[in-house]
């Protein structure tokens, strides 16, 4: 016999508070609350035009294609149309107000931090033992074996052993200190000595050094970048009453 279940608003608000994810909850909660009140406060307004669009980019980011299925799409998230244009707006809000904010900072800021978004194309194999990182080093570097055949016997990870230890364009920004020193310090292609850290011992063929373009997509990056960290100063200052009953 089928069971009928009750769940009530408590029951969603118990279940969020036993998961430990209230806390990322109410910061969510402050943050949409500290973007809406910047965006009155500067007179930003969202058109009708600018809305729908939105609304069509997440329909088509969820695989949307027709009204019946966003409407079975609203129903599974027991979202109504107005939650729906809510979220719309939330969205659209935060990116016009990031814009807002940044838009005439990004070149200051890349200027100044440019070193950080080179890029290197660079092989990687990370090892556990000394002795044998040494080993297959100085092979690779006599010709007896190449990094290549290297990462394909050695590499932990499945698919980078299947891609030979390939990690596509890396950020200078994204790597570690000291691997980030020995790379950038070099004349590809190279071989770099073992770099010991932490995670390891790694094995590093450096292919290519990216040089930094100040294109449309990294631009983006740089105010979403720095209203991100705008927005979480402006959290960490708001104290807040939980009311839960």
């Amino acid at each position: 016999m089928t069971q009928s279940i009750v769940i009530t608003s408590k029951d969603i608000l118990n279940e969020l508070q036993l998961s430990c994810k209230l806390p990322e909850i109410i910061e969510k909660i402050i943050a949409s609350n500290i973007v809406k009140a910047a965006a009155l406060e500067n007179g930003i307004k969202v058109e009708t035009e600018k809305l729908q669009q939105a609304a069509d980019k997440i329909r088509l980011a969820n695989n949307l294609d027709s009204v019946a299925e966003t409407w079975q799409w609203l129903e599974k998230h027991h979202l109504s149309l107005d939650d729906f244009e809510e979220i719309t707006y939330t969205n659209l809000i935060f990116g016009k107000l990031a814009t807002y904010l940044f838009e005439n900072k990004v070149e200051e800021y890349f200027f100044a931090h440019q070193l950080d978004y080179m890029g290197v194309i660079m092989y990687e194999v990370i090892l556990k033992d000394e002795d044998l990182a040494l080993e297959l080093f100085y092979a690779i570097k006599e010709g007896e074996i190449s990094f290549y055949e290297v990462a394909h016997q050695y590499a932990e990870n499945i698919e980078l052993r299947r891609s030979c230890g390939y990690q596509g364009v890396v950020r200078r920004q994204d790597l570690l200190p000291e691997i980030s020193a020995a790379i950038f310090a070099v004349k590809p292609p190279q071989l770099l000595k073992p770099i010991f850290t932490s995670g390891g011992i790694h094995l590093i063929l450096v292919e290519e050094i990216i040089q930094a373009e100040f294109d449309a997509q990294l631009r983006q990056q740089i105010v979403a970048y720095l209203f991100s960290e705008w927005l979480k100063k402006q959290t960490q200052q708001v104290n807040f009453n939980l009311q839960l009953d």
